[in-house]
Parts: structure tokens; C-alpha cells; sequence
């Protein structure tokens, strides 16, 4: 017996969505893997330098989000996406065209970080504004759920990939192979063939009030206003964890760089096996029990990691838990969570609205990462996490009293066709 293929696996341009995004994702991770092997094996790069490099990926998010979003709402979304893959494949190049010359510099590493973050995100806000255009709203989840599974594989595959090409073929050559990846994309999203969706026209408006439009959108919606204040806050405290959690597991725990391998890995098994159940545990439970329930269960499950303790395989088997199930959690809740705001936003403002999310919460976790080392400084990292632990419950247990928890997935497709009034907002 064959299986039988329907849904978005009958509708070509999705599927050349797919492919591009999932050789798209592979790439960024190959890349987040492979520029700073670049910098440490061939350039003998010192921490502050790779400390500047890491820091520099971030400077065109906080700068340029906004302006991002209102471009991707006034200009047609494909072509953007193709240009940024193509710029960004020009500028990966450029890494061993200089290794091959003698001119690789610190540098020059700099300067692609940066050129390719503002690319990223470019290509970021317009790939998640995309989806509504280009299949039927009822496909959406669908069409996330796969998408986001993609992510997932890269995530677990895509630091392997540019580890093994970083010892075979040296870092400047594997960058080839990486730049390769965003030509395929590139490819894949000039083949589809459907239209977008025409622009809205509105009287001429200036930079600043189209930025502010995206904050709008969001404010006077409470469902959305509730779901951006909740993931900002999660990336306030899961900034905690960005800082700190290599230092908790290998200084605090005594745990070895292989162990924290292993249990980062299961965090990304996780989110594959989430994204792949996401869609049949959505139509089983309902939206509003995801976007709800699940941060007040991963929360709990969480706190392992703060009280992780005991001999090194009982720690190590203490950090997996919420890795491996919180993450599949999170995966779930992910894919929902975009889908409710494509659904609920209209097309011609996807792309301000998920600028202004993208600019909340990358611009609060500098500030989280900051003050949480100030705190681990004079106490723990141990200490530090359970902090950021509670705050992820008391942000669970304050969703419970929002309109979110009372979504059904019979809620949302009849808020999809009225465009929920935000038009009247802005103009």
C-alpha cells in the first residue's frame, strides 16, 4: 500500500518553499557553526575577538528590524528573499577568495557577520510573512509543522555538517559548500510560480509612523498583545540560559564539553520530534490548550536543570529531560504561535508585525544576558537559572488569565477572512 499524499504535499510551490527553506536552514547553521571555526582554527582568534564576532551578529537586528519590515510589507516578498540568499552567498564567498589570496583578517570576519545578519533578517521577516500568501489559511499549521521541522533537522544536523566539512576540506573551502546552500534557495523560491498577494495601497506615510504601525497591530489585539508579551519575556529569561549554561554545565556540574554536546543534541531531537507531532496534538487539544498549557507543564520540567546534582551520568541525565521534552514543548508551541499571528494579521502588515516581535525580543535579551551574569557574578549560575526558571512560570501562570487560553481551533478561521478590523487601526 502507498501512502497517500495530500495537503501542501500537492501544492508545488510550497514544496519549492520547502526545499529552498530546509537547504536555507541547513546553510545558517553551517554557517553559525563555520565562521567562528574559520576564526579559531585558521585565524588562531583570541576569546575577546570571537566575543566581538558573536556580538556583531546581533548589532543589524537591534538596528535594522523595523526598517526591515516595513520594506518587506512595501515591496514583493520573493524577490526579497532571493536577493538576500544571493547576497549572502556573495558574501560567504568572499571568506575563502581572502584565504586563498592571504588577505583572511579578523576583520573581514566582522564585516560578513554583520552583512549577513542584516541579509538574515531581511530574508527572516519576509519568510515568515510569505506563508499566508501562498497557501490557504486553513494550511497554515501545516505548513509551519513541516517548515518547522526543517529547522529542526538543521539544528541537529547542520554544526555535525560543518564540523565534518571543517576537518576534511579546512574551514575556508567548507564555506563553499555553505555558500552553495543559499544559491539552492535562491533557485528553489525563483521556480514557484504563484503570485503574491497585491499590495495594499494607503496614502504615503512616513519611515517612522510605517515602523510604528507593526507596534499597532500588535497592541490593540489582545490575543496578539498577550503572545508578544509572553515570548518577549521568555527571550528576557531564556537569555539567562544563553549566557550561562555552558558555564553551569561544565564549571558548576563538572560536567566534560562532550556531555554538554550530547545534551544540547537532545535538545534539538526534541524539537524534531515536537515539530513533527505538532500539527496532530493541535487538532487534538485545540490552540488555546498549546499556547497555554504547555509553557505551565515545561516550566516545572525545567527546574531540573537548576537542581541538577550527583554523580556526572545523573546530572547529565537531570539536563536531558527538559532538553529532550521541553524543547519538543517549545517546538509545538512555536508552530502554533506563528501560525495564530499569520492568521490573525493581515498580509499586508505580516511583515511590520513580525519585525516589531523580532526587534522586542533580540533587543531585550542583550539585557537579560547582561544581568544575568551580573547575578551569577554574586551568586551562582545555579542560582541564576532558577531565577529564570520561576520567571518562566510566573509567565505561564499570567497566560492562563489572558484571552489566549480560551482559543479554539474553530476560533481562528472565521477571525482570518474579517482581517480583525486592523485596517481601521492604521488608517
Amino acid at each position: 500500500m502507498f501512502r497517500k499524499f495530500d495537503g501542501l504535499w500537492r501544492s508545488p510551490d510550497f514544496m519549492k518553499l520547502w526545499v529552498g527553506q530546509t537547504v536555507s536552514e541547513f546553510g545558517s547553521h553551517i554557517t553559525g557553526t563555520g565562521l567562528p571555526l574559520v576564526a579559531v582554527i585558521t585565524l588562531a582568534a583570541s576569546p575577546s575577538e570571537l566575543g566581538v564576532l558573536a556580538a556583531l551578529g546581533s548589532v543589524p537586528i537591534l538596528l535594522f528590524s523595523l526598517v526591515a519590515g516595513v520594506w518587506v510589507d512595501r515591496l514583493p516578498r520573493r524577490p526579497i528573499m532571493i536577493a538576500s540568499d544571493i547576497g549572502r552567498m556573495i558574501l560567504l564567498l568572499t571568506v575563502p577568495l581572502a584565504a586563498l589570496t592571504g588577505h583572511l583578517s579578523m576583520p573581514l570576519l566582522y564585516i560578513v557577520t554583520i552583512g549577513l545578519s542584516m541579509l538574515t533578517l531581511f530574508f527572516n521577516v519576509a519568510y515568515r510573512s510569505v506563508l499566508p500568501g501562498l497557501v490557504s489559511r486553513e494550511h497554515l499549521l501545516e505548513g509551519n509543522t513541516k517548515l518547522a521541522t526543517s529547522s529542526s533537522l538543521a539544528e541537529v544536523g547542520g554544526p555535525a555538517i560543518a564540523g565534518l566539512l571543517v576537518e576534511r576540506l579546512t574551514a575556508p573551502i567548507a564555506i563553499i559548500l555553505d555558500a552553495l546552500t543559499f544559491l539552492i534557495s535562491a533557485l528553489s523560491l525563483g521556480l514557484m510560480r504563484k503570485a503574491e498577494p497585491p499590495s495594499v495601497k494607503h496614502q504615503p506615510e512616513s519611515m517612522r509612523r510605517a515602523m510604528r504601525t507593526g507596534f499597532d497591530v500588535i497592541l490593540h489585539d489582545p490575543i496578539l498583545r498577550a503572545l508578544v508579551i509572553a515570548h518577549t519575556l521568555r527571550a528576557f529569561f531564556g537569555s539567562f540560559f544563553a549566557a550561562l549554561y555552558s558555564l553551569y554545565v561544565i564549571r558548576e556540574l563538572g560536567l566534560t564539553p562532550l556531555a554538554l554536546g550530547i545534551i544540547i543534541g537532545a535538545g534539538g531531537v526534541g524539537a524534531l520530534i515536537g515539530s513533527v507531532l505538532a500539527e496532530r496534538v493541535t487538532q487534538k487539544y485545540g490552540i488555546g490548550t498549546i499556547l497555554t498549557l504547555l509553557p505551565l507543564l515545561s516550566a516545572p520540567l525545567g527546574l531540573l536543570t537548576p537542581l541538577a546534582a550527583g554523580p556526572p551520568l545523573l546530572a547529565a541525565g537531570m539536563l536531558m529531560i527538559p532538553q529532550l521534552f521541553g524543547d519538543a514543548m517549545w517546538a509545538i508551541h512555536g508552530i502554533n504561535e506563528i501560525s495564530l499571528q499569520q492568521a490573525l494579521i493581515p498580509d499586508h502588515l505580516l511583515g511590520r508585525a513580525n519585525a516589531t516581535v523580532f526587534f522586542l525580543s533580540q533587543g531585550i535579551a542583550p539585557i537579560g544576558a547582561l544581568l544575568a551574569g551580573a547575578i551569577a557574578s554574586a551568586s551562582s549560575a545555579r542560582f541564576t537559572l532558577l531565577i529564570a526558571i520561576m520567571g518562566f512560570f510566573c509567565i505561564a501562570l499570567w497566560l492562563l488569565t489572558t484571552p489566549v487560553r480560551q482559543l479554539q481551533n474553530s476560533d481562528v478561521a472565521p477571525a482570518i477572512t474579517k482581517e480583525r478590523d486592523h485596517q481601521v487601526i492604521i488608517e
